[in-house]
């Protein structure tokens, strides 16, 4: 029997998806599980999975085409199979993918033309139109390409000065390359997506914070041990003991993992940990599913390959949907503290800083100490300081003890 097959919905707010590749041609046959199609979500770019073996019969949408969540795009069935008479007809492409130019990046202040050939210096240093500029002023313009009607003068008269002249060309530093031009670009879809779910988020999600302290030498230590045991391309980073030890707290704090739908809490029985990927756009969530069941190894691998997909803008369905919790470190960028926003409809985001070197009292006497701030931000619609309090000492102790990852 034909197998019908539809625009996926990746995230609870997605309304569309533009069908950017067919991977799988008419007529060409295509196992289960295998790529047939790339669409462009708000998101990313991601590869459609056929849900039957068969051939591809027949392509409902055009590439380029921007079709509803749940419409056909594409039928797959057995070579001689009859095809409904009523299946749909096929779209034509937008404006955009029929090659369309992208808009263009528009220039606020126009680039100053090259510096124009000024009269002769004289005892005023007049300019063309009145203006006056000082012979310091005129050597460095000349030697910079810098226009003189175009440097605002602050001495007497207008007149202008080296100084402005400096200002000009490097922000009042001598020597330094003229500053970059003012531009206005195309906010990007994501950066779009971003915006829109992070504003409907703290407006409509009351948001509380609360932030510990944990001490990281163990969990330092206890990573330079497994690595040690690894390859280069298998080692295990901070993050994902991170995540690890977040699911694994998540299970005795079903608040923390769940979802407001409508009137109702919705606590997950899966623990699947949405990890946030910085792009060059913008982040994108992928998500390590069963994280609380899977072993170390297993974990880390998995989301080491969904980070290097959502890299390259191939991602799967199923990377970026069904998270029920968050984890965003910040720890690679030298940060110390942090908050993050909550991503709807989750119920909280961890938020987790760098682990640094600082002085720390042991026994009444001054040491080295490794040190890791992480932040929660929670739901109060659905939790409370205690409880968020509460999880943040149980994570610290997974993490303070980070052999009970691998018990």
């Amino acid at each position: 029997m034909a197998e019908i097959v539809a625009m996926p919905k990746l995230g609870f707010d997605m309304a569309e998806g533009k069908l950017v590749r067919w991977v799988r041609s008419e007529g060409e046959t295509v196992e289960k599980g295998q790529v047939l199609a790339e669409i462009e979500t708000d998101k990313a770019t991601v590869e459609v999975e056929a849900a039957a073996s068969g051939v591809v019969r027949k392509h409902l949408v055009a590439e380029g085409t921007s079709v509803p969540v749940g419409s056909a795009i594409a039928i797959i069935g057995s070579p001689d199979e009859p095809l409904q008479e009523t299946a749909p007809t096929m779209p034509t492409p937008t404006a955009a993918a029929k090659g369309a130019p992208p808009a263009k990046a528009r220039a606020s202040a126009a680039t100053p033309p090259a510096a124009e050939k000024e009269p002769a210096s004289e005892g005023d240093g007049r300019l063309p139109g009145g203006r006056r500029a000082s012979p310091l002023a005129r050597r460095l313009a000349a030697e910079k390409g810098v226009s003189l009607s175009a440097v605002p003068g602050s001495g007497p008269g207008g007149r202008v000065t080296r100084r402005d002249v400096e200002e000009v060309i490097g922000g009042g530093t001598p020597g330094l390359a003229p500053a970059a031009q003012t531009e206005t670009v195309p906010l990007s879809r994501l950066r779009g997506l971003i915006g829109r779910r992070m504003t409907q988020a703290k407006q409509q999600i009351p948001h509380f914070y609360v932030t510990s302290e944990i001490d990281a030498a163990p969990l330092v230590s206890f990573r330079e041990e497994i690595n040690a045991l690894l390859t280069e391309d298998h080692k295990i980073s901070v993050n994902d003991l991170i995540v690890k030890a977040a699911a694994l707290t998540l299970a005795d704090f079903r608040n923390l993992n769940a979802s407001i739908q409508g009137e109702e809490v919705v606590r997950h029985g899966a623990v699947n940990i949405g990890v946030a990927v910085a792009l060059d756009d913008g982040l994108l969530t992928v998500v390590a599913r069963d994280a609380d069941r899977k072993p170390l190894h297993d974990l880390s691998q998995e989301i080491r390959d969904m980070v290097a997909r959502a890299r390259q803008g191939r991602v799967r369905p199923q990377d970026i949907e069904g998270s029920t919790f968050s984890v965003s470190n910040m720890g690679m960028f030298d940060v110390d503290h942090f908050i993050a926003i909550i991503n709807p409809p989750e119920a909280a985001i961890l938020a987790v800083g760098s682990v640094r070197e600082v002085p720390v009292v042991r026994e009444g006497q001054l040491a080295a100490g490794k040190r890791m701030k992480l932040t929660l931000s929670a739901d109060h619609r659905v939790s409370d300081g205690v409880e968020a309090a509460r999880f943040l000492q149980a994570l610290r102790q997974v993490l303070e003890h980070p052999v009970r990852m691998i018990l």
